[in-house]
Order: structure tokens, then sequence, then C-alpha cells
């Protein structure tokens, strides 16, 4: 399981999943014909591609420019994932992220296309916890021989998260505020025991003699 498409696939699907960005979606898709709607959907999801894609190619580069070890950067992003597991535990409601309502304002056309990127796709869909993650998930490939099964995880991310959106009236039906609420929470959960995960994976490259969890 360790190093396949499908741990990969689990990790992002924790914490790339855009649940907590349907509810700005649907707000920002009122009154756009089918076409129009598809175009944001697809402009969305290419931007997490290219997000997740490039946090893959560059992340450990970067890293390395800057001196940070992959250690100190997973304690880091154990943090920032564990904030965000938490915040998403913390929701209120379906509209509700990192604690706060989403308001519904009425957007002007001009703006659909900036709207749809910043704030629905990132930080909503794929922000600083889906970069971290993808960039230690990253580093682990490279050492596995993996590299091919996390780009197949992104890839097929990329296909969930477009479906999510295309389905994102039906979905909100079906599940209803309270289903949502509870779907988010469910994802905030697995998010904070990921980011707990990479504390400790951090702490046990420092220390090499304490035993890692599994």
């Amino acid at each position: 399981m360790e190093n396949s498409v499908q741990h990969y696939l689990l990790g992002l699907f924790a914490v790339a999943n855009n649940f907590p960005a349907l509810a700005p979606f649907l707000a920002l898709s009122l009154g756009l014909t089918r076409f129009q709607k598809l175009g944001l959907i697809t402009i969305g999801s290419a931007g997490a591609f290219i997000i997740m894609t490039t946090s893959m190619l560059a992340g450990t580069a970067i890293l390395g420019f800057f001196g940070i070890s992959i250690s100190a950067f997973q304690i880091a992003g154990g943090i920032l994932l564990g904030g965000t597991g938490m915040s998403m535990l913390n929701a209120k409601g379906a509209g509700d992220v990192h604690g706060k309502e989403v308001e519904r304002p009425a957007i002007d056309r001009s703006t659909l296309v900036s709207t749809m990127i910043v704030p629905v796709t990132l930080p909503l869909t794929t922000g600083a916890g889906t970069i971290s993650t993808v960039t230690v998930f990253a580093h682990e490939a490279v050492q596995a021989h993996a590299d091919l099964f996390l780009f197949l995880a992104i890839c097929a991310m990329t296909v969930i998260i477009f479906l999510i959106f295309l389905f994102a009236m039906s979905l909100m039906r079906f599940l209803g505020e309270v289903g949502m609420s509870v779907l988010i929470k469910v994802m905030g959960l697995f998010t904070l025991a990921i980011g707990v995960q990479f504390i400790v994976n951090g702490v046990t490259r420092i220390y090499p003699a304490l035993p890692a969890a599994h």
C-alpha cells in the first residue's frame, strides 16, 4: 500500500478535496450557463493540477535552495495540516471555511476567472497544506522510485476535483447542510491525522533512535 497510487491518492484526497470550496463555487456560478460553469470548473481543476504538479517537481528543489531539511519541512507541514484539520473539525457548516462563514456576494462577471482561482482553487481546494503534502510525498517517491505513482495520483485527484465541482449542486442537495458538515469534519480528522504523522516522521528523522509510528 505504501508508495502506491492508492497511498498517495488517499493522502491527497484528505487534504486536496474541494468540499469546503463548494459553497463559494456555487455562489460564483449562480446565473451562469452550463458552458460557462464548465469553463470555470476546467480552470479550477487545471489550476489544482498545476499547483500539485509544480509542488511535486520543484518542491524539494526549493527546499534545497533555502537549505531546509525535509525533516523540518515535515514538522512544519504537519503543524500546518494540523491547523487545517482542526479548522475543518470546528467548521459550523458547509460554507464555513477556517472557522469563518464564507459570504456569497454578487460577483462581477469580469472577475469570475480570478475569483475561481483565488480563493476557490487556492487555498480552498489546493492550499498550503496540499503543497506541503505533495512536497513530502515527492521526497518519499524519489527515494522509493515511485514518481510515476505520485503523478498518477495527482492526475486522479484532478479528475476527482473536476467531478466534485461538476456535480456540486447535486452533491449539496443529496447530502444537505448536515451531511456536508459531517463530510468536512471527517476529512478534517484525516487531515489532522496526516499532519500528526508528518510531525512524527520529521521528529524520527531528526532523532533516529526514536521508533517510527506506523
